[in-house]
């Protein structure tokens, strides 16, 4: 018996599209081959993925529904209910070919193995129903912040086993797809393989944040540095740059740096904004704290007054 897909996938047959594809991801994360070492893995992977192909399209979806582990041979015009009569007819007939029953008259009477053989594997008459083209496909591929930002190529095992070179263009964003084409679903009978999308995902980072393509930093600073203004350096994807911080700057004020977000192939590129984080020495000496000690005596200045 063909596994089940919605068995596989772990969601009801009434699951959403929503639901099917979140099931899917957090299977393909555990069974990736890449990740899980264990020797049943990559089989695991290979059927999650068959079942998300089939399962993620709504119209595949349709024809599984109806017509079961034979969907990719059941003619597209052949009605479901129609078939499903022919099926239990062929399983008990004992007693010659079972036959062929059409509400509209047209095929009444017909031997079923007639039109129907190719469907079981025969080929009655050398009968066969044409080649069918391999399915799309959908993966995520995750990305870190730094090969978002330059580029860079990556080796990525395909749901078939086969190893590729993936080459991750300079100022990809979250969610963006790349495209593999030929390397989704096998076709039938030398119809063309589909082609497999893969879902960027900008990997989280202990310093940056991405959104869209601007990209958020914490910039600490002393509190001497916030009073009186400085200009500092800061660590962006691309490299060291300068920030230039006005004097009376406080905790949560964002200093931007245009055109050092992530770059854009066919436009401007996002920004880099800088969140002021002001900081106190953790075990201040004896002469920083006489310091703070004077500065708090001369200084009127109260951070929780609302004027």
């Amino acid at each position: 018996m063909a596994a089940d897909f919605y068995e596989v996938l772990g969601v009801p047959r009434t699951a959403s599209q929503e639901e099917i594809q979140r099931s899917y991801r957090k299977l393909a994360r555990s069974y990736h081959p890449d990740v899980n070492k264990d020797p049943g893995a990559e089989d695991r992977f290979k059927e999650i993925s068959e079942a998300y192909q089939v399962l993620s399209d709504p119209e595949t979806r349709k024809r599984y529904d109806a017509f079961g582990p034979d969907f990719r041979q059941v003619p597209p015009d052949v009605d479901p209910e129609t078939w499903a009569r022919a099926r239990a007819r062929a399983g008990a007939g004992a007693r010659g070919a079972p036959q062929w029953e059409y509400a509209g008259g047209d095929f009444a009477g017909a031997d079923f193995e007639d039109l129907l053989g190719g469907i079981f594997g025969g080929r009655r008459g050398g009968r066969r129903w044409g080649p069918v083209p391999g399915a799309d496909q959908e993966a995520e591929l995750a990305v870190t912040v730094e090969d978002a930002y330059r580029g860079a190529r990556r080796a990525l095992t395909l749901p078939t086993g086969r190893r590729v070179d993936v080459s991750i263009p300079a100022g990809v964003t979250d969610g963006q797809r790349i495209r593999l084409a030929g390397q989704g679903g096998q076709g039938s009978e030398g119809a063309p393989a589909g082609d497999l999308y893969l879902v960027v995902r900008i990997a989280p980072h202990p310093r940056y944040e991405v959104r869209g393509r601007d990209i958020h930093v914490a910039l600490p600073l002393a509190p001497w540095e916030a009073a009186l203004g400085a200009t500092v350096a800061i660590d962006t994807p691309g490299g060291e740059a300068k920030v230039r911080v006005p004097a009376g700057t406080s905790s949560g004020r964002r200093l931007r740096l245009r055109g050092r977000g992530l770059p854009n192939p066919r436009g401007a590129p996002g920004d880099l904004l800088a969140e002021a984080r002001i900081m106190v020495p953790p075990q201040p000496t004896d002469e920083e704290r006489r310091l703070f000690e004077e500065l708090s005596a001369a200084s009127g200045f109260d951070p929780r007054s609302r004027t």
